[in-house]
């Protein structure tokens, strides 16, 4: 690119001009052919003056002219600051690389036959207005690295060659740089429209990127959208755009700045806009900040959260989260007349997933014909599901969710208590939008609850049921694994779980509460005052987060009060009665189970919770099947023993009264 947009790079293939623009690209050639036929004058007269030959006088050829754009080679020149005396030297290089008869002209100029290429030697004696400092490395030649010089002679007598996507470039081909490459890649340009929040903040962001030195930040948890910001500004800027990702940055230090010197020497050919895309790839942190450091202006760097660079000025800016109305809208306007279609089922998936304009723009291709709005409606949910899916598999596993309200045996309190926590998750885009509580504050809007019990008594299950019946994802936290003894680690891991799930409204079962909580300790170090500033920052992403999040403890006693008054939902699961035992037994097993003589009142004597009576009919569902009959009483007698041995209990009499006819 030569300072004009050229076609066919806004799609980062690169179309040659001899294509696209014949004419620009016929009078580039010509300017080059006609540049390079005075470094063939000043060859022949060298080589006439050294073999003693008169000369009659006379002057280099002049160049040919261009009517529209420059060419190339007046535009390289001209960015990069060459006199006439390195522009020449960059066309003895040029020179050979087009013309095999320069090769023969430099050894006969050179008095060596081996000597096939130019030097600087030959330069400063066969070039009008010779000056020593076009070979010092800070000049233009050598800093931008527009021609390389062999290091087995001394510098005068070293090999000069130029650069092969310097070549290209004069050429009039599209710029290609093989150190770039793989690294810093073109992206294709969006054709979709910004939302108006987004919108409006490329207006603040287009006079900043003027500016010659500007480096902007923008903090939010969704590179996609900071890309569709970034497309839409290098248009309004009239630039190129091109993508970086810090996982791709090298290690090594020097290669860093050398990776800087090769996009420079191409930003400053042709202002472009590069997205630096921060990931949480910790060991690429000093080749980033190095990066940011020697970068020239026109650069965006797109980060979860706000960094500073040393020694470097970045001017930061939140990325919106798109609201509820945007999302609407982006939705009707990819659907069309399918949005009326679903008959007012739109909002809650609205409300549900929060998705990038481009994920919304694909959604709308989901096949429908011949379906009923509820199943298209269906398609649409499972198709944001999916897509919104959390990578946070390092830190939280996805669960499987099959259980149902029939299968949840709790006191009708408790089940009440889910009940209204599961009719807030279905009726928050009817409250918090249509009505507008989400109007006045973000704060309180997330739905948080805590389950505590004893092990097994069904907390896992309450989860389950109610991500079965929303058909939303299930994730379990260990809180154990999460936490760190390092101060600022989980809250680094806790906010990579939530910004993760946001865009699903993922239901968060955080395990295992009580390796963060506990009663508020008297702060006598730092260590004792971060632990409290966990909890609070655990406490406040719950508050805000859009889904279900919920925490399970075994020690509810352990709590401190003011953490537990920032939960909207507080659901005690208390250890089965007799007659809850029952029923968890009556549904337990399988349909496809065969049984025989199950009495489940006697089954409710096991004074054990429903995870252990689980794992009891399991046991004796493998001892039936392997004696090849149904299961009966004696089996789940037999898997009992082996249940309790595990506990450290003993069975008692009064446990298993009537189970075994005594004939």
């Amino acid at each position: 690119m030569i300072g004009w947009k050229r076609s066919g790079e806004e799609n980062g293939v690169g179309v040659s001009l001899q294509e696209t623009n014949p004419v620009w690209y016929g009078e580039n050639y010509r300017y080059l052919m006609g540049a390079i036929a005075s470094i063939h004058y000043y060859l022949d007269r060298y080589i006439a003056v050294k073999n003693g030959q008169d000369l009659i006088p006379t002057a280099p050829p002049q160049r040919p002219s261009w009517s529209d754009a420059p060419p190339a080679l007046v535009t390289l020149s001209d960015r990069f600051h060459l006199s006439d005396f390195e522009e020449n030297i960059l066309l003895l290089c040029v020179g050979r690389a087009l013309h095999p008869q320069f090769r023969e002209l430099y050894a006969i100029a050179q008095d060596q036959p081996d000597c096939t290429y130019p030097t600087f030697h030959l330069a400063l004696n066969l070039l009008p207005e010779p000056h020593w400092q076009a070979f010092t490395p800070h000049a233009p030649l050598r800093r931008w690295q527009l021609l390389h010089i062999a290091t087995e002679e001394d510098i005068t007598h070293s090999r000069l060659q130029i650069d092969e996507g310097i070549l290209h470039y004069l050429m009039g081909e599209p710029y290609r740089d093989s150190l770039l490459a793989g690294v810093i890649e073109p992206l294709t340009p969006t054709t979709l429209p910004l939302p108006p929040s987004h919108f409006a903040l490329t207006q603040d962001l287009i006079p900043l990127l003027q500016q010659p030195d500007a480096l902007v930040q923008l903090c939010g948890s969704d590179p996609e959208q900071a890309a569709a910001i970034a497309q839409h500004l290098s248009q309004s800027l009239g630039r190129s755009l091109y993508g970086l990702k810090a996982s791709a940055l090298p290690t090594d230090l020097a290669a860093v700045k050398q990776l800087v010197s090769r996009w420079q020497r191409w930003a400053t050919l042709a202002p472009n806009l590069l997205l630096i895309e921060q990931d949480s790839n910790a060991t690429h942190t000093a080749a980033l900040h190095l990066f940011l450091q020697t970068i020239p202006g026109g650069a965006i760097v797109a980060t979860p959260e706000r960094i500073t660079v040393p020694h470097r000025a970045i001017a930061p800016f939140d990325l919106p989260r798109l609201g509820y109305s945007e999302q609407l809208h982006l939705w009707e306007a990819a659907l069309g007349e399918q949005a009326q279609g679903l008959n007012g089922q739109l909002q809650g998936l609205v409300a549900q997933f929060n998705l990038s304009p481009a994920t919304i723009q694909a959604a709308s291709q989901v096949p429908h014909a011949g379906a009923s709005a509820q199943e298209y409606a269906h398609h649409l949910w499972a198709f944001c599901r999916n897509h919104a899916r959390p990578k946070i598999e390092h830190l939280a596993q996805r669960m499987e969710t099959l259980a149902t309200w029939d299968e949840l045996i709790l006191p009708p309190r408790e089940k009440g208590i889910l009940r209204a926590i599961a009719a807030q998750v279905q009726q928050r885009a009817k409250v918090y939008e249509e009505w507008g509580f989400g109007r006045k504050g973000q704060r309180g809007l997330g739905i948080s609850a805590l389950f505590a019990g004893p092990s097994g008594t069904g907390k896992t299950m309450a989860a389950e049921v109610i991500a079965q019946e929303f058909r939303l994802d299930l994730y379990r936290i260990d809180l154990s694994a999460v936490s760190s003894k390092y101060i600022g680690e989980t809250e680094k891991n806790l906010r990579q779980i939530f910004d993760a799930a946001e865009a699903g409204g993922a239901v968060l079962l955080f395990d295992e509460a009580d390796a963060l909580f506990g009663k508020r300790t008297q702060v006598k170090d730092s260590h004792d005052r971060h632990a409290n500033l966990e909890v609070s920052y655990l406490l406040q992403r719950m508050e805000a987060y859009q889904g279900l999040a919920i925490l399970t403890t075994n020690l509810k006693d352990s709590l401190d009060e003011a953490f537990l008054r920032r939960l909207r939902f507080i659901i005690n699961f208390p250890f089965p009665n007799q007659e809850s035992r029952g029923e968890i037994w009556r549904h337990i097993f399988p349909a496809d189970m065969p049984s025989q003589n199950l009495n489940y009142q006697l089954l409710g004597q096991l004074d054990v919770a429903g995870g252990n009576i689980r794992s009891i009919a399991m046991n004796a569902a493998f001892l039936a099947a392997h004696g090849g009959e149904p299961v009966q009483m004696k089996h789940i007698l037999e898997g009992a023993k082996a249940e309790y041995l595990k506990l450290g209990r003993s069975l008692t009499p009064a446990e298993t009264m009537g189970w075994i006819d005594p004939d």
